[in-house]
């Protein structure tokens, strides 16, 4: 019975062994992730012909990565969009419906119509990233102010946390301007 044992201890030791071994060997071969470099305000223009805007991509803010200058490429709902090299930016300032509420699909709508696939300039305010490691930032095109615009056409509430408050009064007025006119999705009398 001993001898039995002892078999099967070396047996079962062996075929351990054998699946560590073979572990190693099989994560070792293992092609490494690699990064993709963000595509280049060329490659993007290439792909979309709406935009034939030329921007310094080079300057990018602290922390976040994303270009201070940059490309929105896809609108992911009234308040959260992408930019070029696959950057998630929140919309300091507002808060738009998410999906399944009343006035998504105006927000997103018209928020595309705005970026998608233009030139923009994000601004940061004190915060950089928020718990789901989106950037923070006000939206420009050109001079306007995106989250201002929203919110004044109705379309989002003005919603501030502490410390990011740089807009707070320009995005507070246009929301009671909007609420006193009745305008827009959150605001029709």
């Amino acid at each position: 019975m001993d001898d039995f044992w002892e078999r099967s201890q070396n047996f079962f030791a062996i075929i351990i062994g054998a699946i560590i071994i073979g572990g190693f060997i099989y994560f070792g071969l293992q092609k490494p992730e690699v990064d993709v470099a963000p595509k280049t305000v060329t490659q993007f223009s290439a792909q979309n012909s709406t935009s034939s805007a030329k921007i310094n991509s080079s300057a990018t803010i602290a922390g976040c990565g994303a270009s201070e200058n940059t490309i929105v490429t896809k609108v992911i709902d009234g308040d959260t969009v992408v930019v070029e090299g696959g950057y998630h930016v929140r919309l300091l300032g507002m808060d738009a419906d998410e999906k399944g509420y009343p006035c998504y699909d105006s927000a997103k709508t018209r928020i595309e119509s705005l970026i998608l696939g233009k030139q923009i300039r994000l601004e940061k305010d004190i915060t950089d990233l928020d718990q789901y490691g989106r950037c923070l930032r006000y939206i420009f095109v050109g001079d306007t102010n995106i989250d201002v615009q929203l919110v004044k056409e109705g379309l989002a509430v003005a919603r501030f946390y502490q410390p990011d408050v740089k807009y707070k009064a320009e995005i507070t007025a246009a929301e009671k301007q909007a609420e006193t006119s009745g305008v827009g999705c959150k605001w029709k009398k």
